[in-house]
């Protein structure tokens, strides 16, 4: 059965939060199986993503995940929260490690805090028997030593009681394919998400992809020509980008895919479209 989730962002200004909101009330029809909140890299959005939480649950049927990362927060600010979250109804944390803060080159752990994320998730255990979700880099993370070691972490991060792993943004779908192969040969028997990002504009993919490691293929940027100054047949270019390559992964027995919004529901209401999701209320 094909199934999705949405990310969204906690907006920063009134009109960010009309869009964010708008989105939402697109998108909630096609009856997402989850909706991440994200969290910024060193906790400044830690109000905003908490609100943003709060009003999903309490004003839609939508079942909201937040964002909950080891950085800007010692051990027990972040027990707080996961407890807060708990009374107020949240059943599922996506646990991340975080983006070191931006004026500091690498990641450093708190000496009071959570090291990485798979002591994050023993900690959300601890607390409340929460379904956990968390992150999986189809072309490796940046700071690994290899990719054997990379999937090495992931799997610690499964042991250690999350339920399911959602990728990092690619375009290849090979390399999901490649990805899971390999996580399957070290051990890894949970799910791994694809995480698919409709592009908007490609100067910003490029910042993105530069940022978290992941490639941005000389086809993709062929695709797109000089449509800078044309944003309609961009959206037409993005779209059958992605149909493409979830069409392709679902041939290889995918189901379920986690799209990055970037807090717009247009590219991601054509493309579950388009694949067959139809919305159910």
């Amino acid at each position: 059965m094909f199934q999705v989730s949405f990310e969204f962002f906690p907006p920063s200004s009134e009109a960010l939060e009309q869009s964010l909101w708008a989105s939402i009330g697109r998108l909630a029809p096609l009856s997402p199986r989850f909706v991440s909140v994200t969290y910024g890299a060193d906790g400044s959005t830690r109000d905003r993503t908490h609100r943003t939480v709060s009003r999903i649950n309490g004003e839609t049927g939508l079942t909201a995940a937040p964002h909950l990362t080891c950085v800007g927060a010692s051990r027990g600010e972040i027990l707080d929260i996961a407890r807060r979250y708990w009374d107020e109804g949240v059943r599922h944390i996506v646990a991340l490690r975080g983006d070191p803060p931006s004026l500091e080159s690498r990641y450093v752990p708190r000496s009071d805090g959570f090291a990485f994320a798979s002591d994050l998730v023993a900690g959300l255990r601890q607390v409340a028997d929460f379904d956990i979700s968390v992150a999986a880099y189809p072309e490796t993370h940046p700071e690994a030593q290899s990719p054997d070691a990379d999937v090495d972490n992931l799997r610690r991060k499964l042991d250690a009681g999350a339920a399911r792993a959602i990728t990092q943004f690619f375009f290849d779908p090979e390399l999901y394919l490649h990805f899971r192969d390999h996580c399957a040969g070290r051990g890894v028997q949970a799910p791994i998400i694809p995480g698919i990002l409709p592009i908007t504009v490609l100067s910003r993919l490029r910042e993105f992809a530069a940022r978290c490691g992941a490639s941005v293929p000389a086809w993709l940027v062929a695709r797109f020509g000089d449509l800078d100054d044309d944003p309609e047949t961009r959206k037409q270019v993005a779209a059958s980008i992605a149909i493409e390559q979830v069409a392709r992964l679902r041939r290889e027995g995918v189901e379920e895919f986690h799209f990055y919004t970037l807090n717009r529901s247009e590219l991601t209401y054509a493309i579950c479209n388009a694949l067959g999701l139809r919305a159910t209320t």
